[in-house]
């Protein structure tokens, strides 16, 4: 049975760039981008959080409804999200969560304006570990293409949205979808869940792989937009969640994108006689208006992709 790479990150005393334990994992990373355009990363140091980190995800979502549509967002795809009567999904995501200050001010202080300190340290702690982790995969993909002089403008260019979901159990044993399938048009996604399975990526021979992290490691999937900037030369995969039983799934995740306002261009190093320059350079915050805008109207959604396309 087909199973998504693991990759094990947790000797961080070893990981420095340039030593031989950097390069075998770096090949490791950009082997599994390549073949299934995820992989798992172990990583123990998230284990202190573990119990933590869902013990304030389960009190995010037992506050009232009421409570947590106060937590809005100009961006069709930030803040409160609720379920639909044919969807399982809630979730509740802000902007530039690396930023300490934002996690307090934008999701904690407007849900408990009595202040909730435990709910902010943990959500903080979180996203310093995950934000660690997506720049040193993101370092060893660069240097995987000798990309070394974009590292700069690649890190700084970069917004950390910070979502967190619940998947209500379906209360039947028929797999029931949780969230259909797509692909993430972050440039890099960082997911970390409970212990109850259900996503599944699809590989490139078609097949469904049921994803079964382990309680110390996250699940990372390149997105469309690092795809978009890399020429193609890793794809993002189509992924999907399908639920059944009586248990919810919760799981919180780190999706790095590009800032407004930063125009994504292709590397001129990635485009030659037998590489052809695939895509245009767009605006992401562009792009997300446009996508926001059809999905308003009901049309048929184009992907990043296909909207960018030479």
């Amino acid at each position: 049975m087909a199973k998504v790479p693991v990759i094990d990150f947790s000797k961080q005393n070893l990981l420095q760039p340039g030593s031989p334990e950097w390069n075998s994992v770096r090949v490791q990373v950009r082997k599994a981008l390549e073949d299934y355009g995820c992989f798992e990363a172990s990583f123990d140091r998230v284990l202190e959080l573990r119990r933590a980190v869902f013990r304030a995800v389960e009190e995010l979502f037992d506050l009232p409804l009421q409570t947590k549509k106060l937590c809005v967002s100009e961006n069709r795809f930030r803040g409160y999200q609720g379920t639909a009567p044919s969807r399982l999904l809630e979730s509740m995501s802000i902007s530039d969560a690396h930023v300490e200050d934002n996690i307090e001010e934008r999701l904690t202080n407007i849900l408990w304006p009595q202040g909730n300190i435990s709910f902010s340290k943990t959500m903080v702690s979180f996203t310093e570990l995950a934000s660690r982790l997506e720049k040193t995969i993101k370092r060893m993909i660069l240097e995987s293409f000798g990309l070394e002089k974009h590292m700069d403008e690649v890190m700084n260019s970069a917004n950390h949205n910070l979502r967190i979901m619940k998947y209500e159990s379906p209360k039947t044993s028929e797999p029931t979808v949780g969230v259909r399938a797509h692909c993430d048009m972050s440039a890099l996604t960082l997911l970390y869940q409970n212990e109850v399975d259900g996503l599944q990526i699809q590989n490139k021979d078609g097949e469904w792989i049921n994803v079964l992290p382990s309680a110390n490691s996250f699940v990372v999937m390149i997105g469309e937009s690092f795809s978009v900037w890399l020429n193609g030369r890793l794809s993002s995969p189509y992924h999907r969640v399908t639920m059944k039983g009586n248990k919810a799934r919760y799981s919180i995740g780190l999706f790095t994108g590009p800032r407004g306002g930063y125009q994504i261009e292709v590397p001129k190093e990635l485009v030659d006689d037998k590489n052809p320059l695939l895509f245009k350079p767009y605006d992401h915050d562009e792009f997300l208006k446009f996508y926001s805008t059809q999905v308003a109207q009901g049309a048929l959604s184009v992907g990043l992709k296909a909207y960018c396309s030479v």
